[in-house]
């Protein structure tokens, strides 16, 4: 049955709502996914803060008239879309649907067509690298690492001084008592 005007007016709301709070948008077309594959997709982004979200392309295209993005034409992609919002971490939602496509989707059933970052549009190769970068945490983890790494080599550095002194302590005691 047909929506509303009413109806469609609501979900341009909340649309619009949804496009001013994400920190990046993926787009992604979802021919033949199944019910459960769908779900388990949807779990994983709401892990992250993230949001699925199924619309026409009219009221994709209405909700995102006043960014004025470069280079995006929702109507102009093929088949069915479907739009995830990263409200968190930008580079989220590409991670996971890309992780899910490798572990679950190996017909292709969902594919990047596009995406939206920092107000720039990405087409789906750039979407699809974006999906291969590290994540936040793992970011984190590599800096405390690189930050930490002279530290731990001056503390090593000074503990083999102070070994070699001890060595030296103990190698002269036993010359002594011999």
């Amino acid at each position: 049955m047909p929506k509303t005007k009413e109806q469609k007016k609501a979900i341009l709301e909340e649309l619009i709502d949804k496009v001013t709070r994400a920190k990046s948008i993926i787009f992604t077309s979802y021919k033949g996914l199944t019910v459960k594959d769908n779900e388990d997709l949807r779990s994983r982004l709401y892990k992250e803060d993230n949001e699925y979200y199924v619309a026409k392309k009219t009221l994709f295209n209405l909700a995102l008239k006043d960014k004025a993005i470069a280079g995006l034409d929702i109507k102009g992609f093929i088949g069915q879309v479907a739009a995830v919002f990263g409200y968190d971490d930008e580079v989220s939602p590409a991670k996971i649907v890309g992780q899910f496509k490798k572990e679950k989707d190996k017909e292709g059933k969902i594919e990047f067509i596009g995406g939206v970052l920092e107000g720039k549009y990405l087409d789906a190769t750039q979407v699809a690298s974006l999906s291969t970068l590290p994540s936040k945490q793992e970011l984190y983890a590599k800096i405390v690492g690189s930050l930490n790494a002279p530290v731990s080599g001056l503390v090593n550095v000074l503990a083999g001084n102070l070994r070699n002194l001890v060595y030296a302590l103990n190698a002269i005691k036993d010359k002594k008592q011999a």
